[in-house]
């Protein structure tokens, strides 16, 4: 049976689609787990963001390396795809005990100390951050969670950034890069669920391609469906950055305007014209709802933000901000009945495009950098970790979700267990599923090594 026949490819919009409603972060609202003792009570969403490991970070990080998202999905989502790798700090030459001349002295007292080059601390926190709410949201459901955090168009401003840095380089080798840390980790974790769905008698067509490269949405049964309805956050990355040389060469050509009308898309695709019903109009609808947060890692990387007086920046935010809000909480039928971001790309795409804006403009105007966050040993060591095996995290976070329900069950069966701890709650399941996240860690994230040409490591150092 075709993917269309299994009512999976329909395009947003569309109303032949079938009743599986567009949604970032896994393309359908996630129900949230119920009891325990359920086998699989729940569905949906990413990630991505777009991530890859790097070094021990030195002090006092100053300057944001070129790295990748994988990263990620990651971006989410966030390598050179959503994971990222780090720019080793420079040392200085170790000095013998020849005494120096006393002009030499003078000479290098007058001239500051060379700051140490490092990760932008501030990026990797909010990228952190996303990949808990993405987790928090598929574990719980709550539709508020993409207000108070977008995390997608987070993860896609953040890879639009590191993008534009990387293109400093030959476009060709770039987006080679970029593609290769993110696939082997795909096709490692892909080759788990295609054997699993296999086993529950299902047998893939000539779209078992899309498992290679993921250009459009992989086909899949209804039984892996949690597993492989993240991808589309993949899927959306990969375009992004094979079109990457020319939008920045479009975009450079007129910032502020270009800027400006990349909102013009999702419009189009809402009032006007729905797109095809296919593989290609799910991209093209989640190409459209995420393209200003990309671009606007451009003007970031660019210095277009930081030259926008502060009256403008904030009243454009709050203005789509208001906007997308707007949409959301009158438009809940067309949403399932929900106010969810993830069901109104119209609503997500301006509400993301606020909020995003905002954060990118504060940390350029005002120069944040989170260095602070090198004092907190364990703190910052949790950031490099989520920053180092984003594609992992994203990847494979369903898939213990899904863990989580018969293993809790199993708890059910130890009366201590049942009389002193939570079984029933959203929560202990919560907990499980992180357990299991840093088991994937530890078992799977050196495959993001391997991608990246590193030695591969249980966990990044």
């Amino acid at each position: 049976m075709s993917w269309e026949q299994q009512g999976y490819g329909g395009g947003y919009g569309h109303p032949q689609q079938p009743q599986q409603p567009y949604g970032h972060e896994g393309h359908g609202q996630p129900q949230p787990y119920g009891q325990p003792q359920s086998p699989y009570p729940y569905q949906q969403q990413p990630y991505p963001q777009q991530q890859q490991p790097y070094p021990q970070q030195p002090p006092y990080p100053q300057q944001y390396a070129a790295t990748d998202y994988g990263q990620g999905a990651g971006a989410a989502v966030a390598g050179e795809t959503a994971t990222l790798p780090a720019v080793e700090p420079e040392t200085e030459p170790e000095t013998g005990p020849e005494p120096v001349a006393e002009q030499a002295v003078e000479e290098a007292a007058e001239k500051p100390a060379p700051k140490p080059a490092g990760r932008d601390r501030y990026f990797d926190t909010l990228r952190a951050v996303a990949l808990i709410r993405v987790v928090t949201y598929h574990t719980f459901g709550w539709a508020w969670c993409g207000m108070v955090f977008p995390s997608m168009g987070i993860m896609f401003g953040l890879a639009g950034t590191l993008m534009a840095k990387s293109l400093e380089r030959p476009a060709f080798k770039v987006v080679k890069s970029r593609m290769r840390r993110l696939l082997p980790p795909f096709w490692f974790w892909g080759f788990f669920v295609l054997v699993a769905m296999m086993i529950h008698d299902w047998m893939p067509g000539w779209q078992i391609v899309f498992w290679i490269v993921p250009v459009g949405d992989p086909p899949g049964n209804a039984w892996g469906m949690q597993a492989w309805e993240i991808l589309w956050y993949l899927r959306t990355y990969l375009w992004f950055v094979m079109l990457s040389p020319v939008l920045l060469w479009i975009f450079r050509k007129a910032p502020i305007p270009v800027l400006l009308l990349t909102l013009v898309p999702i419009v189009i695709l809402k009032f006007v014209w729905a797109g095809p019903d296919n593989r290609f109009g799910n991209a093209l609808w989640d190409l459209s709802t995420y393209l200003f947060c990309w671009i606007l890692g451009f003007a970031h990387r660019d210095g277009v933000l930081q030259k926008l007086k502060p009256f403008l920046v904030v009243t454009l935010s709050v203005a789509a901000i208001v906007f997308g809000g707007w949409y959301a909480f009158t438009h809940q039928a067309e949403a399932g009945g929900t106010y969810d971001l993830d069901e109104s790309p119209l609503a997500q795409t301006y509400w993301s495009a606020g909020y995003v804006m905002l954060l990118m403009w504060a940390k350029a105007y005002f120069n944040i950098d989170f260095t602070w966050l090198t004092r907190f040993k364990r703190l910052d060591r949790v950031v490099t970790i989520f920053n180092s095996r984003a594609v992992t995290i994203y990847l494979w976070h369903e898939i213990a979700l899904v863990l989580a329900v018969p293993l809790t069950d199993q708890f059910w069966k130890v009366p201590a267990f049942e009389k002193w701890l939570p079984l029933g709650s959203q929560w202990f399941m919560f907990g499980i599923g992180w357990i299991l996240i840093a088991l994937f860690i530890v078992l799977c994230g050196w495959v993001e090594d391997v991608a990246a040409k590193k030695k591969p490591r249980l966990l990044p150092s």
